[in-house]
C-alpha cells in the first residue's frame, strides 16, 4: 500500500499579483531573419508588454505566444518547425543515430508484476509497438493473455493506458487512457473475461488513480470540474474532488466523498486497505511531500454507504504515507522528526479515530539512509533506502525488527515491491547503467530472490563500465555522479560527454539502464548522471537546500559536475552536451546562461521556463513549494535571478553552445509556451554562431504515454545534434 500522488517530472508555481497586462494582439510571425550558420530563424513580433512585481518593470514581449489555440501561435510553430526540420535532415548523423537507436530500443520490455483477485498482471512490449499491452495469467507457467493493448485504441498509437485497478473478485478492471501526451484521463470498464469494456465512462480525471471497494459494486477516484472551452490544455486546476462510481451508473450520479471548497489547492488520492475495512485518503498541495491524511469506514460488507472522511492528520506538516493496516494499527512512513525518514505506527480506535499524536510509536528509526519507499508484503515490512544513490532493500518485521537485508546485483536501482498484507510474494526490477533492466520474484517470508523476466538487448554491457565518483560543490557540499563509457577510455580531454541532471521536486535520480544513455555510449560517448540537492537521494535536508532562495545550489552542483569532468580530462568544454527535461530543463536553460563558455551543446526538453509566470497555466501553481512565487517580493528576486527566460545574455562577445529546445504542443503539465517563449527571446539575442532551434512535437505532451516511433525520433534527433555539434561520425 503506498498511495503518495506526487506532481512532478518537473513543475513550479508564482507570478506576482501586481502585474499590470496590457497584451496587444501580435501579428503572426512571417518574415524571417538571417541568423548564424546560414540558419535562418522565423521573425517574431514583439509587443509591448510589461508586468510590475514589487516596483520592478518586467518586460514580456512574447506573451502572445502562450496562447496555443491563436492562429499568429500555430503559424509560428509552423515556421520554427520548418527550420528545424530542414537543419535536422541536413546532419549526416541523423539517420545513422536513427538506426543505432532503434536497434538499441527493439527488445523485450517487461513491466514489474502485480497480482489482485488470483490473476497476475504485467506489461511487455515486444521490442518496437506503439505502446505496452497489459497482459494477464492466472499462474506464471500460464500462457499470457492480452488483458488491454493501447495500440487498438488509436492509428498513430497516441493513445496511452494511464492506469489500472483490478476488483477484488478479478473480474474487472477500471482503466485510464489519455491522448496526445495530455494529463487528462479518460476512465473505462473492462471485463476481463470477455474482453469488452461496460457502459461506464468517468471524464476529466488528472492526478488520480482509482480503488474499488471489496464487494466490486464500485470505485474510487478524483476528478475535477470540467475546463472552460478551449482552457483545456492551459487553465489552472483547482478544487479537485473525491467522488465513488457505481456500476452501471452514468457519471452525473457519482457520490461526492470528499472535497474542501476553502482550498483550492487541495487534491485527493483514494486507497482501500488490504482487508477492505477502510479508504486511506491522501490529501496532498501542490508538490510538496507534506500532506494530510484521512480515513473514510467502509460498510463492513465490502462497501461505501455514503460515510464522510475522518481526519487523521490535516496539519501538512511532514510527509504521511500509509503502509499497511495491521489489525487496528495503522502503520506509516513519514518524515515528521525524522528528515531521512521511518516508521511510525498509529493506534486507532474502532471507530477509527486515531489517538493523541503524541502516542504514535516509531516502529523503524531514521537510519543514515534516505527512506524512500515502504511497502507491506508477507507479513513482513519491504523498506527501500537510498545510500549515495543506489538502492538498499531492508526487510523488517511487524514489531520493526529488522529481519535481512535483500542481496540485490549491484550499485543501481530497484523499484517495485508492491503487494497485499498476506500475499507470499512479491516483485521487484533492477537496474544500473550498464544492466537493462530486469524482473526479479521475491520470496516475502524466506527472502529468496529469483530472476523472473531477463531482457535480451543489442547492447553489450560486458564492453562498457560504471563507476560513481564524488564531486564538490561551490559551498563544499558533496554530491556523487555516475560515469558510464566503453571500457578502456583514454582521459585525454577529447571525449565527447552527455551530463544530465534534474535536481528537485525531492525526486532521486538513481543509475538505471536507458537507451539514451546506451545509445550515446555505443556512438564513443561518456554519458554521465548527476546527483543534485533538491532531489530525493538524501532526504528532507538534501531537497529543501535545493529549493526556493536555494535554488541556485542546484545549479552550482551541476556546474562543478561538468567542471569535475573537464579537470579530470574526460571532456573539454568543446565536447561536454547537457540534457535535462521538465525541471531539467529549467536546469538547462539556467546553467547555460550562468556559464555558456563550459558547453558545447545544450537540450532542454519540456523546461520551464518563465519562472514569474509558471503558476498561471494548469498545474503550475503547485509547484511554488520547491520555487517559491514571484508574489512574494524575496522569491522573485531569486527567481528572476536564474529564470532562463529572463537571464539570457546578449552581445557581441557573448558566444552561448548549440541549442536544441524540444516541446510537445499537447504538454499540459509545462505549457509549450514556456519553451516558445524562451525560444524567440534566444534567437533574437546576440549569442554567437551556433544553432539555437526547437523542435515541437505534434500530438504528444510532456512525455508521459509517448508512442515508441515519437521516443526513438525525438531522442535520436537530440542525440545527433549533439554529434552534429561535435563532429563526431556515427557508425
Amino acid at each position: 500500500m503506498h498511495s503518495r500522488l506526487t506532481l512532478t517530472a518537473a513543475l513550479v508555481v508564482g507570478l506576482g499579483a501586481s502585474a499590470a497586462a496590457t497584451a496587444q494582439t501580435p501579428a503572426p510571425a512571417a518574415a524571417s531573419a538571417t541568423a548564424s550558420q546560414g540558419l535562418s530563424y522565423p521573425v517574431t513580433r514583439k509587443v509591448e508588454q510589461t508586468d510590475n512585481y514589487h516596483g520592478t518593470t518586467v518586460a514580456d514581449p512574447y506573451r502572445w505566444l502562450e496562447d496555443d489555440n491563436s492562429t499568429d501561435t500555430k503559424a509560428w510553430v509552423q515556421a520554427e518547425n520548418a527550420v528545424t526540420d530542414k537543419f535536422l535532415a541536413a546532419m549526416p548523423q541523423r539517420l545513422p543515430a536513427r538506426k543505432l537507436y532503434t536497434d538499441l530500443y527493439n527488445f523485450e520490455k517487461f513491466g514489474v508484476p502485480y497480482k489482485e483477485g488470483g490473476r497476475y498482471f504485467w506489461t511487455r512490449n515486444d521490442g518496437l509497438q506503439q505502446q505496452a499491452v497489459l497482459y494477464t495469467a492466472r499462474s506464471l507457467k500460464d500462457t499470457p493473455q492480452v488483458a488491454l493493448d493501447p495500440n487498438t485504441l488509436s492509428k498513430d498509437g497516441t493513445v496511452a493506458l494511464t492506469g489500472g485497478a483490478v476488483s477484488r473478485d478479478g473480474k474487472l478492471m477500471a482503466y485510464g487512457t489519455a491522448g496526445a501526451g495530455s494529463d487528462w484521463q479518460t476512465w473505462k470498464v473492462r471485463d476481463l473475461d470477455t474482453g469488452k469494456d461496460l457502459p461506464d465512462t468517468i471524464e476529466w480525471v488528472k492526478f488520480s488513480s482509482a480503488s474499488w471497494t471489496p464487494d466490486g459494486k464500485g470505485f474510487f477516484y478524483s476528478r475535477y470540474d470540467a475546463p472552460k472551452a478551449g482552457a483545456a490544455l492551459t487553465g489552472a486546476n483547482y478544487f479537485q474532488k473525491v467522488y465513488y462510481h457505481r456500476l452501471g451508473t452514468a457519471q452525473s450520479a457519482d457520490v461526492l466523498v470528499a472535497e474542501n471548497p476553502a482550498e483550492k489547492e487541495w487534491g485527493f488520492n483514494v486507497e482501500v486497505t488490504d482487508d477492505g475495512r477502510l479508504a486511506l485518503i491522501n490529501v496532498w498541495k501542490g508538490s510538496a511531500r507534506k500532506n494530510g491524511l484521512m480515513l473514510l469506514p467502509l460498510d463492513g460488507q465490502g462497501g461505501y454507504a455514503g460515510a464522510k472522511p475522518v481526519p487523521l492528520t490535516l496539519s501538512f506538516d511532514a510527509e504521511y504515507s500509509p503502509v499497511v493496516l495491521d489489525g487496528q494499527r495503522l502503520i506509516v512512513k513519514t518524515d515528521k522528526d525524522a528528515p531521512r525518514g521511518r516508521l511510525i505506527a498509529i493506534d486507532l480506535d474502532k471507530d477509527w479515530t486515531a489517538k493523541d499524536p503524541k502516542t504514535w510509536t516509531t516502529l523503524v528509526p531514521e537510519t543514515k539512509d534516505a527512506l524512500t519507499a515502504a511497502s507491506g508484503v508477507g507479513g513482513h515490512l519491504v523498506l527501500s533506502y537510498l545510500q549515495d544513490a543506489s538502492t538498499l532493500v531492508r526487510l523488517h518485521a511487524p514489531s520493526g525488527k529488522h529481519v535481512r537485508d535483500l542481496q540485490l546485483p549491484g550499485v543501481g536501482t530497484a523499484a517495485g515491491f508492491g503487494g497485499k498484507w498476506n500475499d507470499p510474494e512479491t516483485f521487484f526490477s533492477y537496474t544500473s547503467l550498464t544492466t537493462p533492466g530486469e524482473i526479479w520474484r521475491l520470496d516475502a517470508k524466506t527472502g529468496r530472490a529469483e530472476l523472473f523476466k531477463r531482457t535480451q538487448t543489442a547492447f553489450d554491457a560486458s564492453q562498457f563500465e560504471s563507476k560513481r565518483v564524488f564531486v564538490t560543490s561551490k559551498d563544499g557540499t558533496k554530491l556523487p555522479i555516475f560515469i558510464a563509457h566503453r571500457k578502456g577510455l583514454k582521459l585525454d580531454g577529447s571525449n565527447p560527454t552527455l551530463l544530465y541532471g534534474y535536481g528537485g521536486f525531492n525526486v532521486p535520480m538513481t543509475p538505471g539502464y536507458g537507451v539514451t544513455a546506451a545509445t550515446w555510449m555505443k556512438m564513443g560517448g561518456v554519458y554521465v548522471l548527476a546527483v543534485l540537492r533538491g532531489g530525493g537521494e538524501y532526504g528532507a535536508g538534501w531537497h529543501e537546500a535545493g529549493t526556493k532562495l536555494k535554488k541556485q545550489n542546484v545549479f552550482d552542483d551541476f556546474i562543478a559536475a561538468g567542471e569535475y569532468l573537464v579537470a579530470n580530462k574526460y571532456t573539454q568544454p568543446a565536447k561536454l552536451a547537457i540534457n535535462g527535461g521538465s525541471n531539467g530543463g529549467l536546469l538547462v536553460g539556467a546553467v547555460v546562461n550562468q556559464r555558456p563558455e563550459l558547453f558545447g551543446a545544450a537540450v532542454p526538453q519540456v523546461g520551464v521556463m518563465d519562472m514569474l509566470r509558471f503558476h498561471k497555466f494548469t498545474i503550475g501553481w503547485a509547484w511554488t513549494s520547491d520555487y517559491g512565487s514571484s508574489e512574494n517580493a524575496d522569491e522573485f528576486k531569486a527567481l528572476l535571478a536564474y529564470s532562463p527566460l529572463h537571464t539570457i545574455k546578449s552581445g557581441p562577445g557573448v558566444r552561448y553552445p548549440a541549442i536544441l529546445v524540444t516541446t510537445g504542443d499537447h504538454d499540459d503539465r509545462v505549457v509549450p509556451a514556456h519553451s516558445f517563449k524562451y525560444t524567440a527571446t534566444l534567437q533574437a539575442a546576440e549569442t554567437g554562431p551556433a544553432p539555437k532551434l526547437i523542435r515541437i512535437e505534434t500530438q504528444a505532451g510532456h512525455g508521459a504515454g509517448k508512442p515508441t516511433s515519437k521516443i526513438i525520433e525525438e531522442r535520436a534527433d537530440i542525440l545527433a545534434f549533439i554529434a552534429n555539434t561535435f563532429g563526431m561520425d556515427v557508425k
